[in-house]
């Protein structure tokens, strides 16, 4: 048996492969608006997402925050962001110190780990994801910066530009600096199997590209910040690309599972308006693009929630779509039973392991999903056909009602016309939100 085993393994190295722990590489983008990729009509060209789409597996109904900490903390615990008490994006520490973060039990299964781009989950070095489970940190403790002088807006978290925890400062491009730190942590990679985490800051404000990608705009986009912006869509794209081949020079291609996603919908604010330092920027409004949905970043509509999402393994997931409705939560359950680990307690995820739909064929089960909205001032609920939105506080609640499969762009309000439907996702809502704040971050 184990000389059957042997030549089994010499003859069939494909078999090796699927037998072992799968590397994840989870590529996320900030602020990329649903038809802001040209797989989706988008004006800029993105010839390698397209690709990774064409030839993988895109989850045509993928949901995230409307903002983007509550969608990291998502990705970060497998649970509603509110759990947390994080709705806004926020400098101050999201997690309690002891929480068993995705890349802490990859970690304990054997995984290395690494982030490489945007934590904004805690903004001082303290806060930083070396504490929460990465074994290699870099790039901006805070949000969204600066390209060029990688600053944070001005104030406490201004200088924000880290290498494990430790402030520096280097020249560079953002999207290069990032992409470049990915691609030298994959090649110093050997045995273990590993979790690479690249939250790009691109397209997040300001955008200002270099010539080499300005150039390369087609000339119909017109305007500086719309140019910026369709240059910086093509720069981070080229980055991914980047990364896919990395992956494939160092023969880890076939045993990688690869996600790429955005953290919520695209914004319309103003590039050169939130207090970044002065660094010659565009003036004018980003032109995020969420059509045909409803509404943009910051939103509970689908526009600020339902982004691109496409996942791909050679080999191991047939191309296509699926159209279930999945979310952000569901992603540390799914690679947490890839990796076979097994929580020593109950973590109360929220999220469901997808494996077996996406790749087995499974039918996906009946889903709630809950979302809420910055400052918990807008919330949302999807049972299908149904969708719930809701605006303003308990006392002054304004309900709306949706057929979000007969009317995916939000347009007919049917509060009034279904009392019997709304008055039971009222029930479905007021059940999701009985665990909010379980697990705040205490000082």
């Amino acid at each position: 048996m184990h000389r059957l085993f042997l030549l089994l393994m010499t003859c069939c190295p494909l078999l090796h492969a699927a037998a072992a722990k799968p590397n994840i590489v989870f590529i996320m983008a900030d602020d990329l608006g649903w038809a802001d990729v040209a797989f989706h009509a988008g004006n800029a060209p993105t010839p390698n997402l397209d690709k990774l789409a064409r030839e993988g597996l895109e989850l045509t109904h993928h949901y995230v925050a409307p903002v983007c900490s509550p969608t990291r903390t998502g990705l970060m615990t497998g649970r509603y962001w509110s759990r947390f008490g994080v709705t806004t994006p926020q400098n101050e520490r999201a997690l309690p110190w002891d929480t068993v973060t995705l890349p802490r039990a990859l970690k304990s299964v054997g995984y290395e780990t690494c982030i490489t781009g945007k934590w904004h989950l805690g903004s001082k070095s303290e806060w930083g994801p070396n504490h929460f489970g990465f074994d290699h940190s870099y790039g901006s403790l805070a949000g969204g910066v600066g390209p060029w002088d990688h600053h944070y807006k001005k104030g406490e978290y201004t200088e924000t530009w880290h290498r494990d925890e430790k402030l520096i400062k280097e020249p560079g491009h953002v999207t290069d600096l990032i992409t470049k730190e990915a691609c030298e942590w994959l090649a110093a990679r050997k045995d273990a199997p590993f979790f690479l985490y690249v939250p790009f800051t691109a397209v997040h404000l300001p955008v200002k590209e270099p010539e080499e990608w300005l150039s390369k705009v087609p000339a119909g986009i017109t305007g500086a910040v719309a140019r910026h912006y369709a240059a910086c869509i093509m720069h981070q794209d080229a980055a991914v690309g980047q990364i896919v081949a990395a992956l494939e020079k160092h023969g880890q291609r076939s045993n990688t599972l690869l996600v790429f996603t955005s953290d919520n919908g695209g914004s319309t604010a103003e590039n050169n308006g939130q207090a970044y330092p002065p660094d010659d920027y565009p003036t004018g409004p980003l032109p995020g693009n969420n059509l045909p949905l409803r509404g943009e970043k910051g939103s509970v509509y689908e526009g600020g929630t339902r982004v691109p999402c496409i996942v791909s393994w050679p080999g191991r997931l047939q191309p296509g779509k699926s159209d279930a409705p999945v979310q952000i939560i569901d992603w540390m359950p799914t690679f947490c039973a890839l990796a076979e680990f097994k929580p020593a307690q109950d973590l109360k995820w929220d999220g469901v392991n997808l494996w077996p739909q996406l790749a087995e064929g499974a039918p996906p089960p009946p889903r709630t999903l809950y979302t809420t909205g910055p400052g918990f001032k807008s919330r949302a609920l999807r049972c299908d056909p149904w969708k719930l939105v809701v605006h303003g506080s308990a006392e002054k609640a304004k309900f709306e009602l949706y057929d979000i499969i007969a009317d995916p762009h939000e347009t007919q309000d049917l509060a009034a016309q279904k009392p019997d439907q709304l008055a039971a996702m009222k029930e479905r809502l007021a059940d999701a939100a009985k665990a909010d704040r379980d697990a705040e971050a205490k000082d």
